[in-house]
């Protein structure tokens, strides 16, 4: 058990299991762990003084002692309903008997073959919670998808039991298409209603040439859990990479993500929307390099906030010299429906191109009065008459998604939401 709370119990931690955890004897691999625990060992949990983490505390993680899963490999898990073919993490280890998607593969079986790959994306010096990833990971999702190959559709899912104490996991999953591939990936968090527990993955994202991913995530985390994940994509000349995420659970969730257009005629579509209720907070954080010419980017982030809920977002496009012909746009929307709830939106925009067309903007209002009014003077009912204007709110959000099955579940998750919200 693990006595000591914060970023000192972590590094405590790491320096009890280095020379047991997976890939402990392949050199490579052990100084990738050394050099992540000697940077978050420095750094700690990221405060508000780090402007990236500026409207983000993470404070109250200082004070918990995290135990590390003591999970079974096998047995029975009340697991939600199937969106598609799956692969499932339980407490952040792969369980292959409740795995039904072909191609999946255990990180932790296949490291020898990962020298090179694994880490070239994270930057565990800058982003700690990378870091943190590093030291510690245990498992994760190695996932592969061949040349011209349609991997079709394949929920990731990850599910946290309830524990006596809180505990911790934090998988690294790396994602692989070929050139001409094609695979939706549907990503669902979320955990057993009691549980309290800290999410921390770390996503490697490779997309060759012409390859396309369509990466949705569904982060419906336990009411008490902290969910802190960071993704890195690369995409190369004519891919394209299609995310959407959703926040909707967890005490304190920050989706990070870290895309880089290397090639040209790249393509990047980042959406998503945040529901938050009262004591949630819910940040989204994305980072876009522009660093190939004729590439475009959408960024469409909406945020619906009731009770003394908070959320962020930031976002920067950076436009390097040689992205001439870059098409960037970003815009954040956030519908307030309590006189206590707070955004903090900051969009930025670095550009050292001269033949560029980007822009950015930001807006902050509340259900419009006059709407409500017309809907219920034609007998439609308070809540139903909120939902439906919520829901034209995040219409637009949404739409973006053109892949049936994510679509879908994005829609059955905003319901499930606002009819919780309307019952409380």
């Amino acid at each position: 058990m693990n006595a000591v709370a914060g970023a000192a119990g972590f590094s405590h931690r790491f320096e009890g299991l280095r020379s047991r955890l997976p890939g402990a004897k392949l050199p490579w691999l052990d100084a990738l762990r050394g050099a992540a625990a000697e940077s978050f060992g420095a750094q700690g949990f990221p405060t508000r003084r780090v402007e990236a983490w500026k409207y983000t505390d993470l404070n109250p993680l200082g004070h918990v002692s995290f135990d590390e899963p003591l999970t079974l490999l096998d047995g029975g898990v009340a697991l939600p309903p199937a969106i598609a073919p799956r692969v499932v993490f339980v407490d952040g280890r792969f369980r292959e008997d409740l795995s039904d998607y072909p191609g999946a593969r255990s990180l932790a079986r296949h490291l020898p073959e990962l020298e090179g790959r694994l880490g070239a994306l994270a930057q565990p010096a800058r982003e700690p919670m990378a870091g943190l990833n590093t030291m510690l990971f245990e498992d994760g999702l190695l996932l592969e998808i061949g040349e011209g190959v349609d991997g079709g559709v394949v929920e990731l899912l990850s599910y946290a039991t309830a524990c006596e104490r809180p505990q911790a996991f934090h998988p690294r999953h790396l994602i692989r298409l070929a050139p001409g591939a094609s695979l939706t990936l549907i990503e669902t968090a979320t955990g057993a209603a009691r549980a309290r527990y800290l999410h921390n993955p770390v996503y490697e994202i490779e997309v060759a040439e012409g390859a396309r991913l369509t990466h949705g995530r569904l982060q419906q985390e336990a009411r008490e859990a902290w969910h802190l994940s960071t993704a890195y994509a690369r995409v190369a000349a004519g891919g394209v990479y299609d995310n959407f995420t959703l926040n909707a659970g967890g005490k304190l969730a920050r989706n990070e993500i870290h895309t880089a257009l290397t090639g040209a005629r790249a393509q990047c579509h980042m959406n998503g929307a945040q529901l938050l209720v009262d004591g949630q907070h819910a940040d989204t954080t994305t980072a876009l390099d522009h660093a190939a010419p004729d590439c475009s980017s959408r960024q469409t982030y909406k945020t619906v906030l009731s009770g003394k809920s908070r959320g962020v977002f930031q976002g920067k496009i950076l436009v390097r010299q040689a992205a001439q012909k870059t098409d960037g746009y970003q815009m954040n929307q956030a519908l307030l429906l309590s006189p206590d709830a707070e955004i903090d939106s900051k969009p930025q925009l670095e550009i050292y191109a001269d033949d560029v067309k980007c822009s950015h903007g930001a807006t902050v209002g509340e259900l419009d009065a006059d709407q409500l009014f017309y809907l219920r003077a034609r007998g439609i009912p308070e809540s139903e008459a909120k939902a439906m204007l919520v829901e034209a709110f995040l219409q637009e959000a949404v739409e973006s998604v053109a892949e049936e099955t994510l679509r879908g579940a994005l829609a059955r998750a905003v319901d499930g939401w606002w009819r919780a919200e309307a019952a409380a």
